[in-house]
C-alpha cells in the first residue's frame, strides 16, 4: 500500500475540552451516481447495537473546492450528491465513552476504535486505505501513539502515516494516544508491549513477568510443536481508573480497562484477588487472538456491521474462553491451585445464584445476546443465563468428561487444536468458520468421544450441570450451601438507593415473589420494625424457615402490607477443595488437567 491508496483517512483530536475528533475522508473515483458512506451499528466482540453514528455532530462534503449535498438516508448512512473527482468528507465525532468499545477524548488521553470514527465507503470496504494520525491541535504535550495498525512512514509510537488492507483490518486495530507508561517482553520469541494510561503505580517488571508466562502458555496450547503465534507483535492497551473492568479483543492487541488498585505494585506479595482478576481479564482477551478472532463461528466469518449477526455458539467462543482464561493462570504457574479453585468456585456460585439457568439454555442465551444478555433489566436474573459463566462450566464438564472417557489420553485441548488447524490457521485465506452444528462432530474427530447427548442436556437444554461428579473425577470436592447458612430468606436481591432499601430483583418462585412483592418495591419495615440491609439480615437470623413475617413496602407512592412465609435460602455458594485421599490415578489426572507436572 502506498500513496496510490484511493481511500484516505485523517483524524485529529481537535478539541480536548469538548471531546471532539475531526476526521477527514478522501475517496478517489466515488460512485458517480452518489457515493454512500456509513458508520457501523456495532463493534465485533460486543453484541449490542450501539449506533455509533449518533455521535457525529457535523459533516460536510466537497468535490474539489465545490461543496455538494450530503443527504442522510438512514440512521447511520449518508449519500453524497452525484459527480466525479475526489470526494472529501469532513466531520466531527463526539468522544466521551470511557470504555473499550467506542471512543474517548479529554486532556489526558485519546482512544478510539475505527468503528466509532471512520466511515465505511459503500462497495469499497475491501480496498486498502491510508490513515494519518495527527496530534491534538492544542494541548497533548508529550503525547505518543500506541497501536498495532501497520505503519506506513510513521515512527514507532509516533504520529503520522499508517495503513490497513481493508476496512475490516482498520476496525481491528484500536488506537491510544497520550503519555502512557510502556513496558516490553517476549513470549515464544514474539514482542509484546504493555501500555497503561491513567494514574497508577504499577510494578511493570512483575506485570511483564506474569503476562509473559501466560502468553507463552497460550501460544504453546495452540501450537505445542512450533510455538508459533498468529501475530508478529501484540499490544496490551490498558486504561487504569478508580473503578472499572472490561476488555475487547482484536487480532493483535486488546483494549482493557481496570481498577488501578487491581494492578500489581512493588509492595505486593503473592497475588491479590484484584490482580488475579486483572490477569484473568488479560488472559481472556489474549485467548481470543485464536478463539474468535481467527477461529470463528461461520456466522461471523464476514461481519455485517449494519445489523445483528446471530449465532448459537457464543457458549463455545466466549464460554470456552472464560474457562481457559483462569485455567491458563494456574497452568502457567502465575497462580497456585488453591487460587484457581477459589476462582472456579466463584464462577459456580455466580451461575447457581441465577434462576435464569433453569429457563434459558446457553445456546438460546448466545442467540439472544443482542436483546437479553447485553440489555439486562430487573428480571434478567430470572430469565437469562450467562453464556460466559455457564459456558465456562460447560467447557469444564466437557473437558473432564473427555478426559474420563478417553482414560486421560484426550481433552478439550485437543478439540481446540483441531479447531485451530481447521478454521484458524488459514482463516485469512479460507474465510470459513465453525458451523452452527459443527462442534459435536469436531469433538468426536479430535478425541473419539461422542458428546451429542451431553450437548443436548447442557447446551441446548437447561439441566443442571453434573459439576460435583465431573470434579470428583479429578479429585476435587464440591460443596454448596446457602449464603446465610441456616437463616431463612425472602428470596430477593436488595440495594440501598438514596437511603431506601430497594428490591432490585424478586427471584422467581421465591418467598417474596409468592407473597406479591416485586422488583422496585421499597421495604420500610418488617414485623413493625424499620430495617436496612444490616438490620434485616439480623432479624431474619432470629427466624426459622416457615415463619411468617409482615413486610411493609412502598410501590411507587402506595404503601403495601404483605405476609411473607420465609423459605430456606438456596444452596448457591460453592466451595471447592482437593481430595487429599484421591487415588494416584485420579491425582495424575488432576495434575495433567491443571498443568502440574512437577
Amino acid at each position: 500500500m502506498s500513496q496510490a491508496n484511493r481511500i484516505r483517512y485523517r483524524i485529529v483530536p481537535i478539541d480536548l475540552a469538548a471531546h471532539l475528533f475531526e476526521i477527514g475522508l478522501e475517496i478517489d473515483d466515488p460512485d458517480p451516481s452518489g457515493q454512500r458512506v456509513s458508520l457501523p451499528a456495532w463493534i465485533p466482540g460486543s453484541y449490542m447495537i450501539r449506533e455509533f453514528a449518533r455521535h457525529v455532530v457535523a459533516i460536510d462534503a466537497r468535490l474539489g473546492s465545490r461543496r455538494i449535498a450530503l443527504e442522510k438516508i438512514d440512521k447511520h448512512t449518508w449519500q453524497a450528491g452525484p459527480g466525479s473527482g475526489t470526494l472529501r468528507l469532513t466531520y466531527r465525532v463526539y468522544a466521551w465513552d470511557l470504555s473499550v468499545r467506542a471512543a474517548h477524548l479529554d486532556s489526558t488521553h485519546a482512544f478510539f476504535n475505527a468503528t466509532s470514527v471512520f466511515l465505511r465507503v459503500a462497495g469499497r470496504e475491501h480496498e486498502p486505505c491510508a490513515v494519518t494520525l495527527s496530534p491534538p491541535r492544542s494541548g497533548g504535550d508529550g503525547w505518543r501513539v500506541a497501536t498495532t495498525l501497520p505503519r506506513a512512514g510513521a515512527r514507532a509510537w509516533g504520529f503520522g502515516s499508517y495503513q490497513a488492507r481493508d476496512y475490516d483490518e482498520l476496525a481491528d486495530h484500536p488506537v491510544e494516544m497520550g503519555t502512557f507508561s510502556q513496558a516490553r517482553f517476549e513470549a515464544a520469541g514474539v514482542t509484546h508491549d504493555i501500555v497503561i494510561s491513567g494514574r497508577h503505580d504499577t510494578d511493570l517488571d512483575r506485570l511483564k513477568k506474569d503476562l509473559a508466562a501466560i502468553c507463552e502458555a497460550q501460544i504453546r496450547l495452540f501450537e505445542p510443536r512450533t510455538a508459533q503465534a498468529p501475530f508478529e507483535r501484540f499490544l496490551f492497551m490498558t486504561m487504569a481508573v478508580g473503578d472499572g473492568y472490561g476488555g475487547l479483543e482484536h487480532r493483535s492487541s486488546t483494549a482493557l480497562i481496570c481498577a488501578r488498585n487491581d494492578l500489581p505494585h512493588a509492595a505486593m506479595a503473592g497475588v491479590s484477588e484484584g490482580y488475579r482478576t486483572f490477569l484473568g481479564l488479560a488472559s481472556h482477551e489474549y485467548f481470543h487472538s485464536w478463539h474468535v478472532k481467527r477461529i470463528k463461528p461461520a456466522a461471523f466469518a464476514r461481519y455485517d456491521l449494519d445489523r445483528e449477526n446471530y449465532t448459537r455458539l457464543l457458549w463455545v467462543f466466549e464460554g470456552f474462553t472464560s474457562y481457559y482464561d483462569d485455567l491458563m493462570l494456574v497452568r502457567s504457574g502465575v497462580i497456585g491451585v488453591a487460587d484457581y479453585l477459589k476462582a472456579l468456585s466463584a464462577t459456580v456460585s455466580n451461575v447457581m445464584r441465577g434462576p435464569g439457568r433453569l429457563s434459558q439454555s446457553v445456546a438460546e442465551s448466545s442467540f439472544d445476546a443482542w436483546i437479553k444478555y447485553y440489555r439486562q433489566d430487573e428480571n434478567s436474573p430470572n430469565a437469562v443465563v450467562s453464556y460466559y459463566a455457564k459456558g465456562a462450566l460447560v467447557a469444564l464438564c466437557l473437558d473432564l468428561e473427555i478426559r474420563t472417557r478417553s482414560a486421560g489420553r484426550r481433552s478439550l485441548d485437543d478439540v481446540l487444536r483441531l479447531m485451530w488447524r481447521r478454521y484458524g490457521r488459514q482463516f485469512d485465506q479460507q474465510g470459513s468458520g465453525l458451523p452452527e452444528d459443527g462442534f459435536a462432530p469436531l469433538a468426536l474427530e479430535a478425541t473419539g468421544v461422542a458428546v451429542d447427548d451431553a450437548l443436548a442436556r447442557w447446551v441446548h437444554g437447561t439441566d443442571e450441570l453434573p459439576l460435583a461428579d465431573q470434579l470428583r473425577s479429578v479429585g476435587v470436592d464440591l460443596s454448596l450451601k446457602s449464603a446465610d447458612d441456616e437463616a431463612p430468606s425472602l428470596g430477593v436481591r436488595l440495594a440501598t438507593r438514596q437511603g431506601d432499601l430497594t428490591i432490585t430483583t424478586a427471584l422467581a418462585g421465591r418467598a417474596a415473589m409468592r407473597a406479591g412483592l416485586s422488583s422496585g418495591d421499597v421495604i420500610v419495615a418488617v414485623d413493625g420494625l424499620r430495617v436496612d440491609e444490616r438490620s434485616l439480615k439480623a432479624l431474619l437470623a432470629r427466624r426459622k424457615v416457615g415463619d411468617r413475617v409482615t413486610v411493609h413496602a412502598f410501590r411507587r407512592d402506595e404503601l403495601l402490607q404483605v405476609d411473607v412465609r420465609l423459605a430456606a435460602g438456596d444452596a448457591t455458594e460453592c466451595t471447592l477443595s482437593l481430595d487429599e485421599h484421591a487415588a494416584d490415578a485420579i491425582r495424575r489426572q488432576r495434575n495433567h488437567w491443571l498443568g502440574q507436572h512437577a
